[in-house]
């Protein structure tokens, strides 16, 4: 189970775009790496595929390593790590490390 899921939000702390705060779009569990909307941007030159799909130059979120990223807390509005609690109806949820807070 990962620490970190989809539509989490999540800060950057290495990297070229360290500091920016976004939801996570999708995680390559195998390779360990996710997705964050707005951040690490790359730019892909693509031909034309059909006449109505021209070609050119599109831009799109990259792939970041996990450990690179921070949970940010939507109950304390910090980021922290991420701990596992079982709860009283026998479920694995997450916690923050900052406030105790289910995640």
């Amino acid at each position: 189970m990962f620490k970190i899921k989809k539509n989490d939000k999540v800060k950057i702390m290495q990297g070229k775009d360290k500091g920016k705060v976004g939801k996570v779009l999708r995680i390559n569990p195998r390779e360990e790496k996710l997705y964050v909307e707005g951040a690490n941007i790359i730019k892909r030159h693509t031909r034309q595929k059909a006449q109505n799909q021209p070609g050119g130059i599109i831009k799109k979120e990259g792939p970041i390593n996990v450990s690179n990223v921070k949970i940010v807390c939507p109950s304390c509005g910090k980021d922290s790590r991420v701990g596992f609690e079982i709860n009283e109806s026998n479920e694995k949820v997450r916690i923050c490390k900052s406030c105790g807070q289910q995640v």
